[in-house]
């Protein structure tokens, strides 16, 4: 557990924490404007968390025992750094909880962790239309690509490319 001088807790996301962390998620979609992109479930997140496989970690941010917000990852790799790194799938903080430095104290924590467990990298994906966040990635020293593209196959045409 870390705790930051504004009183945040920062800790480990653990398998009672599922419906909280999955509100959360749903809290995300919404701000994102996504709301019906999400159609997983609280059983699958359990199972990808915390089961025989684990896929990616969670971080809550707690202020006075109360869910603010989180930070979801998983370890990559970079070939032409031969390192591994850490992608960031989410970070957000509740609208009533910003301004108190959660989201810093969450990519704190993890920038923290990718240089204490020698990785060399930290990256994530922002909206391009989301310019608070853009300032706030930048004010904490991360270089928004402007050259990279995410590429993505979902659904069928994941089953097509497949076969």
């Amino acid at each position: 557990m870390v705790a930051t001088p504004t009183e945040v807790m920062l800790r480990s996301a653990t398998p009672d924490d599922v419906s909280v962390l999955f509100k959360l998620i749903q809290a995300l979609a919404e701000y994102e404007r996504l709301p019906d992109a999400v159609t997983g479930t609280p059983e699958a997140l359990r199972e990808h968390l915390f089961g025989s496989r684990r896929y990616a970690e969670a971080i809550l941010a707690e202020v006075d025992g109360q869910a603010a917000g989180f930070a979801l990852f998983f370890y990559n790799y970079s070939t032409f750094l031969t390192k591994p790194g850490i992608y960031l799938e989410d970070l957000f903080v509740l609208p009533e909880y910003r301004q108190r430095g959660i989201g810093k104290a969450l990519l704190t924590y993890l920038a923290q962790r990718a240089i204490a467990e020698n990785c060399g990298r930290l990256e994530w994906s922002v909206l391009d239309w989301n310019a608070p966040a853009i300032a706030f990635y930048e004010k904490m020293g991360a270089t928004v690509l402007p050259d990279w593209r995410i590429c993505r196959v979902t659904g069928d045409a994941l089953t097509l490319m497949a076969g």
